[in-house]
């Protein structure tokens, strides 16, 4: 809006740079341009504002396809006034001249006009398509229809106005026929989800019956392991046995050997004593042999004498002495 100063009977206007201000004095052009600011005399002037920046008019209709389904369009139509002078003798942009107000509503007017061609060529499209194809494709579809049908209406272009952009954000259809429509859709990927939920828990059946035949494996690893290692230490059990027998045999026959030779020894020995002994008792007996009985006598009494114990009393009876005597004198005769 523009910004008027009343100062008596005169007026200050003064525009904003996106604001193209038309100023007829007496029907004659007196200003025209965009970023004004002027003196004026209200009594004579007639001033236009329009609007040259970009604007954007939302839209939300409802249509119906060829199977009689209801969809709602949400779209947004961004313009611009291209020619503000050409707009400005079609559309009515005077404004107050104390106020600096539009007299109508210019805006509403435009939006009105671009909402009613772009719901035409919306309408006509979606009139044809089926309620699948105007789910799936109608976003793109209304876009480019709309766009290409506003480019080319002449009406546009009379009026001075340019079209930026289009976007068609939803084409939506009824909650419960939308709901219908996700119902198979909802159901396969459940399906897909139940599907992925039992091949995941197969192959943890079939990783747990891995893991378990892998144990089961183990173990019998171990069992033969174990078994072999019994095997191992019977056999060195027995080897040590053998070993140690044949050590204890070895041992026995040494001491065997040992004990033969030393009684061999021992009886070597006995037997070279005994020769030896008996070589003295032939000497001693061979010199005996040529002594009388006296003498062998009385040599035999000694060697008895020297061996009897110690004798405390002797008695000697006569016979004894007698005998004893007779044998001395018969050998000194």
């Amino acid at each position: 809006m523009a910004d008027i100063t009343k100062f008596w009977f005169l007026r200050h206007l003064r525009a904003n740079a996106t604001a193209h201000i038309r100023h007829l004095n007496r029907a004659r052009l007196s200003h025209d341009g965009a970023g004004q600011a002027f003196w004026f005399r209200p009594l004579n002037a007639a001033l236009s504002e329009v609007p040259v920046d970009d604007r954007e008019q939302p839209l939300l209709f409802h249509a119906r396809t060829v199977d009689f389904q209801d969809v709602t369009v949400q779209a947004t139509i961004t313009y611009r006034v291209a020619d503000p002078a050409l707009a400005a003798t079609r559309i009515d942009f005077g404004i107050d001249p104390d106020t600096g107000a539009w007299r109508s509503r210019p805006l509403e007017q435009v939006g009105g006009l671009l909402t009613e061609l772009a719901q035409q060529h919306a309408l006509e499209l979606l009139g044809r398509m089926t309620l699948p194809q105007a789910l799936a494709e109608g976003m793109a579809a209304v876009r480019d229809r709309i766009t290409s049908g506003l480019t080319a209406d002449q009406r546009i272009a009379d009026t001075g106005l340019a079209i930026i952009d289009i976007r068609v954000v939803a084409v939506r259809a009824e909650a419960d026929v939308e709901r219908a429509l996700q119902t198979p859709t909802r159901e396969r990927v459940q399906q897909d989800s139940d599907k992925a939920t039992f091949e995941r828990r197969a192959l943890a059946v079939e990783r747990e019956r891995a893991i378990a035949e892998n144990e089961l494996q183990n173990q019998i690893e171990l069992a033969k392991r174990e078994e072999q290692l019994v095997t191992q230490k019977g056999q060195n059990e027995r080897k040590r046995a053998t070993e140690h027998a044949a050590a204890k045999w070895v041992e026995a026959e040494s001491k065997a050997d040992q004990q033969r030779l030393l009684a061999d020894a021992e009886a070597q020995a006995t037997r070279v004593v005994g020769l030896a002994q008996a070589e003295t008792e032939a000497a001693r007996l061979g010199a005996y042999r040529d002594l009388d009985n006296t003498t062998v006598l009385a040599l035999a009494l000694k060697e008895i004498a020297g061996n009897l114990p110690n004798i405390g009393t002797l008695n000697l009876t006569p016979d004894v002495l007698t005998e004893v005597l007779t044998g001395l004198t018969a050998g000194r005769q």
